[in-house]
């Protein structure tokens, strides 16, 4: 028997995976918190199945995601990522990730670890939300929007409303997984 799976996954076999193995299972390692931040970064304006067919592009030209190089980027690496086609060449969303690797180690450094300051918005607990149908998620709620005007207000770029609501989806912090979905009662 076929299992039921999320509408908005289903026909494409990256997509397929992704959705079976890794959105919405909740996430505090902050390796792979700052990974989907940056995902999530370059998603605006854009599908989820481009971010995530250029994604190994993405772990190689931003050396495996790791945000103490990240933060020390110059001119030099910028102009490299530019040239890159693997990648999203948005020069904005480049400094955006640069900026935000400062201001995440900054976070970690207040807190201990940026998945104790993300996590604390839902007091370390996924909310489990009942989506019959993905066409009814949110795009955005008000603990969304509470989490962007904070970074925001740390000085990230790139994270709007909607850009941390699917962050918030993506590292399990809701569970928007529809009711029906084989994974909404595993993660």
């Amino acid at each position: 028997m076929k299992k039921h799976k999320c509408g908005w996954c289903v026909g494409d076999a990256l997509y397929e995976a992704y959705h079976d193995q890794e959105w919405g299972t909740p996430v505090y390692d902050d390796d792979t918190l700052f990974e989907f931040l940056i995902l999530e970064t370059f998603q605006a304006g854009l599908s989820w199945i481009t971010i995530l067919r250029k994604r190994n592009n993405f772990f190689d030209a931003f050396d495996q995601f790791d945000y103490k190089k990240i933060a020390n980027y110059n001119e030099d690496k910028k102009t490299e990522l530019l040239q890159n086609a693997g990648i999203i060449r948005n020069k904005l969303k480049i400094n955006a990730t640069i900026t935000n690797a400062n201001l995440f180690i900054d976070i970690q450094n207040e807190f201990g670890s940026f998945s104790d300051y993300i996590w604390a918005f839902v007091d370390n607990k996924p909310i489990k939300n009942k989506v019959q149908d993905y066409k009814d998620a949110p795009a955005n709620t008000e603990l969304s929007d509470n989490i962007s005007k904070a970074l925001k207000k740390r000085g990230f770029k790139f994270v709007g409303s909607t850009v941390i609501y699917a962050f918030m989806q993506a590292i399990g912090m809701v569970n928007d997984h529809e009711i029906d979905c084989f994974r909404y009662n595993e993660v």
